[in-house]
């Protein structure tokens, strides 16, 4: 054999050994993931996540486990059922939104979290820096800049013709409040639209706010995604039809439960592309050398059926500029 020949094989034996390695690293050992959800289960998501990471070659029962827990809407429970997942001695926790993400990042400075649309993860201190997370925390950010309150303001004055006023519906202790809402707030005023910012923070307070809208005479409503709404959406659906009310929100969940309109960031993809971070992590990479990345596929999302149930017509062109149209 030639040296140049001889070199050639040892180099390609030096680059296939260490796939060889990790493969055997990882036949025969199952994994164990926690996921920890803010609001409720979501069946139709959660599959997005298990898809891609059987395209990666994680098979839940086979060489992976996930074990699931959902803080239902409220906060104060995250802290508990983070502690419950790493006293089960999950590889890796991934958690959604940003109170799950800071519950986890609270529990452990050790275990990898893979954070799902959490927003603002350097202001709450999730991470350093998108580019160098720095510690154990990293995944997709729901980071999508002021600009896009104004695309949903404007979506919902296409929606209603002449709209002047729009009720906010927000949770002044979600950890997100006073920044969204003052985005909103600047969108509106750039659209020369008025708002009539009204706080519920638990469930039993819908009804007083949707009288407090009905008062004010708003023409649509704005709900900021929260984890509390998510749960009791049917609640807020039952309540906007009765007031005959046009919502708009900020992801697609709520608009498969029963809500008008959504416009944000895609889940389906978030969740998808979350899966290759935890195959990341799982065959030996570093939270800290994971770049958080931010959406990049958008979608308008709307419920014919919740539209005929208020009397509204929604307009053929913004109907044909929807990402999907549930009927």
């Amino acid at each position: 054999m030639e040296r140049r020949e001889f070199i050639a094989g040892i180099g390609g034996a030096a680059i296939a050994w260490p796939l060889a390695a990790r493969a055997q690293q990882l036949a025969g050992r199952v994994y164990r993931v926690g996921y920890l959800g803010t609001g409720a289960n979501n069946p139709r998501i959660l599959q997005f996540f298990r898809d891609g990471l059987r395209e990666l070659g994680w098979v839940e029962g086979q060489n992976i486990v996930i074990e699931y827990r959902y803080g239902e809407g409220r906060s104060d429970a995250l802290s508990g059922l983070a502690n419950q997942l790493i006293g089960l001695g999950v590889d890796v926790i991934v958690a959604s939104p940003t109170p799950a993400a800071l519950a986890a990042k609270n529990a452990t400075q050790t275990i990898p979290i893979v954070g799902i649309g959490f927003d603002n993860p350097v202001q709450h201190g999730l991470i350093a820096s998108l580019a160098r997370p720095g510690g154990n925390v990293t995944g997709i950010s729901y980071a999508v800049g002021p600009e896009i309150f104004g695309k949903d303001l404007g979506l919902l004055r296409e929606l209603v013709p002449g709209l002047r006023t729009v009720a906010v519906l927000s949770n002044p202790d979600g950890v997100n409040h006073g920044i969204i809402v003052g985005n909103i707030e600047t969108a509106a005023r750039t659209l020369g639209i008025k708002l009539l910012i009204v706080e519920v923070r638990r469930p039993e307070e819908f009804e007083a706010a949707f009288a407090t809208i009905a008062a004010g005479q708003a023409e649509a409503i704005f709900v900021v995604g929260d984890p509390m709404y998510g749960v009791h959406q049917a609640r807020l659906t039952d309540l906007s039809l009765r007031y005959r009310l046009p919502a708009m929100h900020t992801n697609r969940v709520h608009v498969e439960a029963g809500g008008l309109m959504g416009y944000g960031p895609s889940f389906p993809d978030l969740w998808r592309r979350a899966a290759a971070y935890v195959d990341k992590i799982l065959r030996g990479a570093k939270p800290y050398d994971l770049p958080v990345e931010q959406p990049i596929k958008f979608e308008l999302v709307i419920n014919l059926r919740t539209a005929r149930g208020i009397g509204l017509e929604v307009p053929p062109t913004l109907l044909a500029r929807a990402d999907e149209v549930i009927e």
